[in-house]
Order: C-alpha cells, then sequence, then structure tokens
C-alpha cells in the first residue's frame, strides 16, 4: 500500500493528479499541465513536493570512514556546510544508488537518498557500518520540498533574511527561519535551475508549502509534479536510478566520473572497477534529427551494428526538441557520431551531442 507524504492533502487540494510513484502517491501534474510547469521552472519559479525522498543520518568519532567506505566520492576535506554527491556501489562495483552527502559537524553527516531505494540503502548501510559509527533512518521525520528557478531567491526574500541562505552550489545552511518555520535549506535541486531544497518537520510541511505558495505569485510561481521533475533532469542530463544507472552498471559507465574518486585508498566496489579496467559502454547524449521522439530501452544502432539502448527520452519543452540519454558501446561514443534509434519499428536519425542538454545561465 502507497505512502502519503504530509502534503497529500494539499495536492489534492491543488488538483494535482495524484499516482503512485516509488512506493508514495504524488502528484504527476496540476490543472496547468507538465510543458506550463516545467516552464515556470526555466523562466520564473516552481515548488515540488520531494518528501517522499529519504534521508539518513551518520555520527560519531567513525562516521568519516564509514562514508568514505561506503561511498564513490572522498568525503576527507569536505568543510561543514558543503554537500557532496557519491554513489554507493556493491562489491561488483554496481550502483546500489546515487546519493548527496551533507556535512553537518567534525562527526556529523546527513545522506539523502533515492525514496525507491530507501529500504535496501538502510539495510546496506547499516551492514557495513565501521567501528564508532552510529547511525539513523530519519525519513519518516522529515519533509522536504524543492523551490527550484530563476526567481526562487526572490520568493525567499518574502520570507527568510536571505543573508542567511546558502551563498553558492552544493551549500547548506542547517537553520534558517523561513515564515517562521525552522528549516535545513540547501542550494541543490533535480531541475538543472538555480532553487533550493528545504527540509522541514513533517508538522510544518503545510504551513511552509502555504507560505511560499502565497509569496509566489508575482513570480509565476506554480506547483509542480514528478513529470516536469522528470523532463528538467533530462534537459539537465542529470541521471534517475533505473534508468542511467543499476545494480549492474558501475559509476563509470554511467557517466557519474565527478562523483568517483578511484585515487581513495578503498570503498566497497573499488577493486571490482579497477578490474574490469576501462567501460566498454558509457553514457552519451543524443539529439533526434528525424522525426520521432525517443524514448527509454529504444536500440541504438551503427548502420547495421546495435551499438546499444537509450536509457531515458522525451520531447524536451525547452529546448523545443527529442533528446535522449543512452548507453553506447565506446567506439562509437565520440560527439558528432550520426547513429539510429528504433522508435516504433522504424529507425531514426540521431546525433551524439555534448552534455548537459541544458545548463542554466
Amino acid at each position: 500500500m502507497e505512502r502519503k507524504t504530509p502534503l497529500y492533502d494539499i495536492h489534492v487540494e491543488e488538483g494535482g493528479k495524484i499516482v503512485p510513484f516509488a512506493g508514495y502517491l504524488l502528484p504527476v501534474q496540476y490543472g496547468t499541465g507538465i510543458i506550463a510547469e516545467h516552464e515556470a521552472v526555466r523562466t520564473q519559479v516552481g515548488l515540488f513536493d520531494v518528501s517522499h525522498m529519504g534521508e539518513v543520518l551518520f555520527t560519531g568519532p567513525g562516521a568519516l570512514a564509514t562514508i568514505n567506505h561506503l561511498f564513490t566520492n572522498d568525503y576527507t576535506d569536505m568543510p561543514i556546510g558543503r554537500v557532496r554527491y557519491g554513489v554507493m556501489c556493491n562489491e561488483h562495483g554496481g550502483c546500489i544508488d546515487d546519493l548527496i552527502v551533507y556535512k553537518f559537524g567534525e562527526e556529523e553527516y546527513f545522506v539523502v537518498v533515492n525514496a525507491s531505494n530507501r529500504e535496501k540503502d538502510v539495510a546496506h548501510m547499516e551492514a557495513n557500518l565501521l567501528p564508532d559509527t552510529s547511525f539513523e533512518d530519519l525519513s519518516d521525520g522529515i519533509a522536504e520540498l524543492a523551490l527550484q528557478g530563476p526567481l526562487a531567491k526572490d520568493v525567499m526574500a518574502k520570507l527568510c533574511d536571505i543573508d542567511q541562505l546558502p551563498k553558492g552550489y552544493y551549500r547548506a545552511v542547517r537553520h534558517v527561519e523561513v515564515a517562521g518555520i525552522d528549516c535545513m535549506v540547501s542550494r541543490t535541486g533535480y531541475t538543472g535551475e538555480f532553487g533550493y531544497e528545504l527540509y522541514c518537520a513533517p508538522s510544518e510541511a503545510i504551513a511552509l508549502w502555504r507560505a511560499l505558495r502565497e509569496a509566489g505569485p508575482e513570480f509565476g510561481l506554480i506547483p509542480c509534479g514528478l513529470g516536469a521533475r522528470d523532463t528538467l533532469r533530462l534537459e539537465a542530463s542529470m541521471p534517475l536510478y533505473g534508468h542511467e544507472m543499476d545494480e549492474d552498471t558501475t559509476p563509470l559507465e554511467a557517466g557519474l566520473n565527478l562523483g568517483v574518486r578511484m585515487n581513495k585508498q578503498e570503498f566497497i566496489g573499488r577493486e571490482a572497477i579497477l578490474a574490469a579496467g576501462e567501460p566498454k559502454h558509457i553514457r552519451v547524449g543524443l539529439e533526434a534529427t528525424g522525426r520521432g521522439i525517443m524514448r527509454e530501452h529504444m536500440d541504438v544502432y551503427a548502420g547495421g551494428e546495435l551499438v546499444g539502448h537509450t536509457t531515458s527520452g522525451t520531447f524536451a519543452p525547452h529546448l523545443k526538441k527529442a533528446i535522449a540519454m543512452a548507453r553506447i558501446d565506446v567506439s562509437h561514443s565520440a560527439v558528432g557520431t550520426e547513429l539510429e534509434v528504433e522508435v516504433r519499428g522504424r529507425r531514426i536519425p540521431a546525433t551524439i551531442v555534448p552534455m548537459p542538454f541544458y545548463k542554466h545561465a
């Protein structure tokens, strides 16, 4: 049975079309529609409920050693108040999940994981704790809202002291009073746009949502659902678990190199990744040059040779073109390579292009 976030009744009230997703009932879109929601984030500001995400806390003298053991990135030199991306691998080098780590203190690390993977992530983390580390799953005690778009700061300025907000990307402030509500605020998001993510107590989530909605009309703020979240992240070439990565795909094959430090002394999966050598398949960006919309799990050809498959695809609302990410044989992965994607029984031409497809100014 699917769960409801603390904002479920608000989504119904706002006219959200509710669907099951990652074990929760969430809005896929509102009456404005996915394209309008997408464009609001690209040009003004949109508001998302992402309370389904999982959150865990590592504390104690062994916390740093544990997260360096569990995750592919290196958190050794991470300053307090910073945020860092990473991947958690199995012993075979496959991706269990991708995640972000917040450093709250020298012995305190807050980690956000994907909702659909929460249970298996928690089980893996607990099974691989190093000595002197305490671990707690906080997911049910936290609500999360994402305010995304170039005018997000204007909305926040009406509700808090903007000098208290994080000053740069992938930075966070643990306590900011937003509309009188204690929030952890980070300059992060899954849209490729400027914005904030706000974490608060579930009991405060409705009041925070209403305050943001009341502050937002003059800036064009509208609520946004899962549909726009997916098209936005795809335009920004951000990976999605179960599409660009899974437990049979290494982070290097998934193109997540920026979150992997192979020169780190050890992490779970490192030896398997090293033993595999250079990836034989990598993630690339495709732009259709023929008519048709590429979706996930479509075969990709170079001439008559099958060279890979798409992992995500859509018609990009802001870019106004059909795009996809794909896992392709390295020998056919150069930017500018012309390929064909099989769409509904016919092959349409597509070209490998640089990623991200979209990057905000």
